[in-house]
């Protein structure tokens, strides 16, 4: 598989606002001035492959899709996009690039507006990206609900989010970011706020997605037990740093960082009983 990504020695930085009593009292580590978010990271995303990235909260995965998308600008490193530098195209081309590359995020409530209907919000994009028509828009987005499976279309197409239940709120989410026909999506806790029920149906869903659209995924997730799922290959963050990278297979067999091993301990085991 080709590289559809390169991501070389990416670091971002937040400033720290501190009052003028806290330097003063402060001791010299708590005189810094900015927190590494992400810390000097490398790796790259194969085409049509699903790169797993998991760590607990805080680690730095969600910074780390929002770059990549250039959602938050980094502070030093390079993003290659098929060989393009993300980091120092014009922002107007990075919205036009941003039809091809799209992100799913953790809580479909907050994320849908809760004054635009389903058919509204999955349109919105196309309207985002010249398509003015709004028959087109409404049978381009009435024929992808069908193969979503948010059915019967027509009636949900006129349906707003507090009146969906959870699974089907995640299915508007993964359709507004399949509209544009994209070929990269950042899939940022996707079934952490579902329902248990729910969780399975939807990253099937998403496997099924992968192969009708031939999607690449950047899946991150606190659960290493969804990643062997879901994932080709696992990165696993930590303090901002990717500290192993692998196949799940040779993940879950033979990890070799402490924090690594940590998680796995973490994944609930059936009982044999």
């Amino acid at each position: 598989m080709s590289e559809l990504f390169r991501v070389t020695h990416l670091t971002k930085e937040f400033p720290l606002h501190r009052s003028f009593l806290d330097l003063l009292f402060a001791g010299a580590a708590g005189r810094r001035t900015a927190v590494h978010a992400v810390d000097n990271i490398s790796f790259s995303i194969r085409e049509g492959e699903v790169l797993g990235l998991a760590g607990e909260s805080g680690s730095g995965k969600s910074t780390t899709g929002r770059l990549l998308l250039r959602l938050l600008e980094p502070t030093s490193g390079r993003i290659e996009y098929r060989d393009r530098d993300l980091t120092v195209i014009p922002r107007r081309e990075m919205e036009s690039l941003r039809r091809k590359l799209q992100i799913v995020f953790q809580d479909p409530n907050s994320s849908l507006s809760p004054r635009m209907s389903v058919g509204q919000a999955i349109g919105h994009p196309l309207l985002i990206h010249g398509v003015r028509s709004a028959a087109e828009r409404r049978d381009r987005v009435l024929a992808l609900m069908e193969r979503i499976g948010l059915t019967p279309a027509g009636f949900l197409y006129r349906k707003y989010p507090h009146q969906l239940s959870g699974g089907q709120c995640q299915r508007v989410v993964l359709a507004r970011a399949l509209i544009t026909d994209p070929e990269f999506i950042v899939a940022d806790e996707p079934i952490a706020m579902a329902d248990v029920s729910v969780r399975a149906l939807i990253l099937e869903l998403m496997k099924q997605l992968l192969r009708e659209f031939r999607l690449t995924y950047l899946f991150i997730t606190h659960d290493l037990a969804t990643a062997k799922y879901l994932c080709d290959r696992i990165a696993i963050m930590y303090l901002g740093r990717i500290v192993e990278m692998g196949s799940r297979e040779e993940l879950f067999a033979r990890p070799h960082h402490p924090y690594t091993k940590a998680l796995l301990d973490a994944v609930p085991v059936p009982d044999p009983d």
